[in-house]
């Protein structure tokens, strides 16, 4: 249901979907574009961006998409290699020592979880003034979960998708996009010319063992029908290896860098310049309700470190309404305690997975009472 839901995304009207094309001709041209990407990560890691193995093929594939606007469709299941090889390489570092680290912080990281909830349901009640949309359909659009679990939910609840997955996906790409670089303005750029990536391995079999723990642990979760199985399984899988003694040699750098660049490639791919021209209004209102919710986050998470005297920039990305995947990854290459954060992150997710669909059916039936009211009067 995911996945179909998925694929009707801004894309599923006629007038914005691509034409369809030979499979020979889609394998040639998704090659080339993530070819193309990979050149694009390679130019960022160059001049010393951040997160470059991702911000690199997103902003190349989009400025492909909103220009010549080929025929062509990321699937959505090659996202799932990139999430199952970050979620294992992350799960990883959860040591005993880790552990027991994450317990100590176990309030602010609850506490913060609320706090962002709390400023995203403020932000939903903002965006319904300034455009007129439904209380419902604001919430499910700046609530931090990914694209795909957002329109599963949103169709249950009868709130329509189209925007909902427009504004789930242009805000991970404005996070994965603004923080990074904003974090850089405020501590300075580092030097450029980082060593290349390189295929080396200390344990051929242990990769290949990660691997298949990787990808067994996602299709269980998902059987269970635990929310964003290919990073949740996996990671969990990883960690629970990890903090027994027994974890594996970690993936080398190049396939690290390989699952960005098609996580890259997948975001960058959903802004096609069809629909960015025809759904002006849509854009705007995805850009305002990014910006808005990134910022209420922000602010808040400030808030907590003047309070508890955590580091600002862990509780920053702590909060940070992207995606676990794409925040870990963050977290990961700006040097920062990237365990703690992707704690904080799926603490948020088993916080608001169980109750986002209830909290959206109480706040539907409440704006149908009020039609309802209004109409006969």
């Amino acid at each position: 249901m995911a996945d179909q839901v998925r694929m009707r995304s801004p894309l599923s009207d006629k007038k914005t979907q691509p034409p369809p094309t030979g499979k020979w001709r889609d394998i040639v041209g998704l090659t080339v574009l993530f070819v193309l990407s990979a050149c694009a990560g390679w130019v960022f890691e160059r001049i010393g961006a951040p997160l470059p193995w991702m911000t690199g093929p997103l902003v190349f594939t989009a400025a492909v998409f909103m220009g010549p606007a080929p025929r062509l469709v990321v699937p959505t299941k090659l996202r799932a290699f990139g999430q199952v090889v970050v979620a294992t390489q992350v799960g990883l570092a959860f040591s005993p020592e880790a552990l027991e680290m994450l317990i100590a912080f176990a309030p602010v990281i609850v506490g913060t979880a609320l706090t962002t909830g709390v400023s995203i349901f403020f932000v939903a009640l903002l965006m319904t003034r300034l455009t007129g949309q439904g209380l419902a359909q604001a919430f499910m659009s700046a609530m931090p979960t990914s694209p795909v679990e957002a329109a599963t939910m949103a169709a249950a609840a009868g709130v329509p998708t189209v925007p909902v997955i427009f504004s789930q996906t242009f805000r991970l790409a404005a996070v994965v996009l603004i923080l990074p670089f904003s974090l850089y303005a405020i501590e300075g750029w580092p030097e450029g010319g980082r060593e290349p990536v390189t295929l080396a391995m200390s344990d051929p079999w242990h990769i290949i063992m990660l691997a298949v723990i990787g990808l067994a642990a996602a299709q269980v979760f998902r059987f269970l029908r635990v929310p964003n199985p290919n990073f949740l399984g996996p990671l969990t899988a990883a960690a629970a290896l990890a903090a027994s003694g027994q974890g594996l040699a970690p993936f080398p750098p190049a396939i690290l860098a390989l699952a960005q660049i098609v996580l890259g490639t997948w975001l960058g791919a959903i802004f096609r310049r069809e629909i960015l021209s025809s759904a002006w209004r849509l854009t705007l209102t995805s850009a305002l309700s990014a910006v808005l919710t990134l910022g209420a986050c922000i602010i808040s998470a400030l808030g907590i470190a003047a309070l508890t005297g955590v580091d600002w920039r862990t509780m920053v990305l702590g909060a940070a309404p992207g995606g676990v995947v794409e925040m870990a990854l963050t977290a990961k290459f700006l040097e920062q305690n990237f365990i703690l954060i992707t704690t904080f992150h799926l603490v948020r997710i088993f916080i608001f997975m169980p109750n986002i669909p209830w909290i959206v059916r109480l706040i539907t039936r409440h704006e149908q009472r009020k039609t309802n009211g209004e109409n006969d009067k």
